[in-house]
C-alpha cells in the first residue's frame, strides 16, 4: 500500500475515532450518574460473554477476510475479493445466530453458574439479539479495511455511536416518565440498536458497491477453496480469541470474588469493577483511538508487503510504528499521573477513579505499543505467537488476582496488569526482531 494511502485511511479512521470515544467517554459519564457504579458493573459483566461469542463467529472470520481480500486486491484479483468476503460474511452470520439461540435459551444458566450474578440474566439475552448484526459488520470493516476504504466504516462507526447514545437517552426519558427503576437495560437496549443500525449500513454500502462493480452471486468461483482459504487462516485466530476471551472471562468473574475475600462487601466489589472498568479504562484507552486507527491499517499492508515479499519496508513500518506508540504512551502517562486526581473527581466525581487513573497511567506506553505489535505479528501470520504471549500475560494476571487481592485488595490487580502489559511487550518485541 503506498505511503500517501496508508496515511490517509489512517487519519480517517483516527478522525472517526476520537469523534467517536469522545462521544463515547460523555456516553460514560452520563450512565455512570444515570445507573451508579453498582449497575455498570453488573452490566460490564455480560461483556465477556459477548466477546466470546464474537471471537468465535466474527473475529477469526474479520481477520481472515482482511488478510485474503487485501493479497487478492495487491495483485488485482477484485472479483475473488468479493467472493471471499460474501463467503466469509455467510459463515459469520450462521455461526452468530447459532450462537445467539444458545445464549437466549440458556441466559439463566450462564448468569447464575458462569457470571455468578443473576441480575444479568436479561442483559443476556438482549445482547444475543445483537450478535447477528455484530457478526455482519465487523465483517464488512475487514473488507473495507483491506481496500483501504476507510470513509465507509468510519462513518457507520460515528453513526453507529450515536444510535447507541440516542437509544439510551430515549429509553431513559421513557423509564423516568414511567416511573421506573432506571437499570443498565437502557445501556443495553441502546447497544442492540446501534448494532442493527450499523448491520443496516454495512448492508447498504456493501450492496451499491457490488452493484456498482456489476458482480453477481452466481459468478461465484472456487468456492470451496476460497472457503478453505478462510477457515484455514480463520480458525486458529478463532481459537486464539476464544482463548484469550475465556482467560479475560476468569479474570472477570474471579476478581470480583476476591475482592470479597479481601473483606469487601459484594456490592462495594461490583462498584469497584464498575469504576476500573466503565470509568478508569475508558479514559486510558481514550488516546490509543491513534494507534488502534494504525493498527487497524497496518495489518493489511503488512499482508500485502509480505506477498511481495518486501521484509525491509515492513521491518521499518514496525519499528516506526512502535517507536510512536511508546512515544504517545510516555507523554499520556505524565498527563494522566499528574491529572488523574483530577479527572476522577471532575469527570466522574468519584476519588476511587481519580486514584485508579493515577495509578494505571503507567500501563498506556506499553497498551498503546503492543497493539501495534500484535497487529504486525497478525499481519505476518504469526498468529500462534500471539496467542502464546497474550496466555502468557492474561495467566500472569489471574495468579495475581487469585493470590494477590485477597492480600492487597485492588492494589493486587493493578501490580499484576502492569507486568502482564511489560511482559507482553518484551515478548512481542523479541519475536519480531526474530520474524523481520
Amino acid at each position: 500500500m503506498p505511503k500517501e494511502r496508508f496515511l490517509k485511511g489512517t487519519l480517517i479512521l483516527i478522525c472517526a475515532g476520537l469523534i467517536t470515544r469522545f462521544i463515547g467517554f460523555f456516553y460514560r459519564i452520563f450512565l455512570s450518574q444515570a445507573i451508579g457504579a453498582q449497575d455498570l458493573g453488573i452490566y460490564q459483566l455480560t461483556a465477556p460473554l459477548q466477546m466470546l461469542s464474537l471471537s468465535a463467529a466474527a473475529f477469526g472470520i474479520q481477520t481472515a477476510v482482511s488478510k485474503l481480500c487485501a493479497a487478492h486486491m495487491a495483485v488485482g484479483k477484485s472479483r475473488d475479493a468479493r467472493d471471499t468476503f460474501l463467503l466469509g460474511a455467510g459463515l459469520s452470520l450462521f455461526l452468530s445466530v447459532f450462537l445467539a439461540w444458545i445464549l437466549y435459551h440458556n441466559a439463566g444458566f450462564f448468569a447464575v453458574e458462569i457470571l455468578k450474578e443473576e441480575r444479568t440474566e436479561p442483559f443476556i439475552r438482549l445482547l444475543s439479539l445483537g450478535l447477528p448484526f455484530s457478526s455482519l459488520h465487523i465483517c464488512a470493516n475487514g473488507y473495507y479495511y483491506a481496500g483501504n476504504k476507510t470513509g465507509i466504516p468510519s462513518a457507520i462507526q460515528l453513526m453507529e455511536q450515536l444510535v447507541r447514545v440516542g437509544g439510551t437517552f430515549l429509553l431513559y426519558q421513557i423509564f423516568l416518565s414511567e416511573g421506573k427503576e432506571i437499570s443498565a437495560l437502557i445501556a443495553v437496549g441502546g447497544s442492540l440498536a446501534s448494532e442493527g443500525a450499523a448491520a443496516l449500513l454495512s448492508f447498504l454500502a456493501l450492496g451499491y458497491d457490488f452493484h456498482k462493480h456489476h458482480y453477481h452471486l452466481r459468478r461465484l468461483a472456487r468456492p470451496l477453496g476460497k472457503l478453505s482459504d478462510i477457515l484455514h487462516l480463520s480458525v486458529p485466530f478463532s481459537l486464539n480469541r476464544i482463548l484469550l476471551t475465556l482467560l479475560s472471562s476468569i479474570e472477570v468473574v474471579l476478581l470480583p470474588q476476591r475482592l470479597r475475600m479481601y473483606g469487601l462487601h459484594p456490592d462495594a466489589a461490583l462498584g469497584i469493577y464498575g469504576v476500573l472498568t466503565g470509568m478508569v479504562m475508558p479514559l486510558l484507552l481514550f488516546p490509543s483511538t491513534v494507534t488502534n486507527s494504525a493498527a487497524v491499517m497496518l495489518m493489511p499492508s503488512v499482508a500485502k508487503l509480505q506477498a511481495l515479499g518486501q521484509k525491509k519496508r515492513i521491518r521499518y513500518a514496525a519499528r516506526r510504528a512502535g517507536q510512536f506508540c511508546f512515544f504517545l504512551g510516555c507523554l499520556c502517562t505524565l498527563l494522566f499521573f499528574f491529572f488523574g486526581r483530577w479527572a476522577g473527581n471532575f469527570l466522574f466525581h468519584s476519588p476511587t477513579a481519580g486514584t485508579y487513573i493515577q495509578t494505571l497511567s503507567f500501563l498506556c506506553p506499553f497498551l498503546y505499543t503492543n497493539t501495534m505489535l500484535s497487529s504486525v505479528l497478525n499481519g505476518l501470520g504469526k498468529t500462534g505467537t500471539c496467542l502464546a504471549h497474550s496466555v502468557t500475560c492474561i495467566l500472569l494476571r489471574i495468579g495475581f488476582i487469585f493470590f494477590g487481592v485477597p492480600f492487597f485488595g485492588i492494589r493486587g490487580y493493578f501490580y499484576g496488569i502492569l507486568l502482564g502489559e511489560l511482559l507482553l511487550c518484551v515478548l512481542h518485541i523479541a519475536s519480531l526482531a526474530r520474524n523481520c
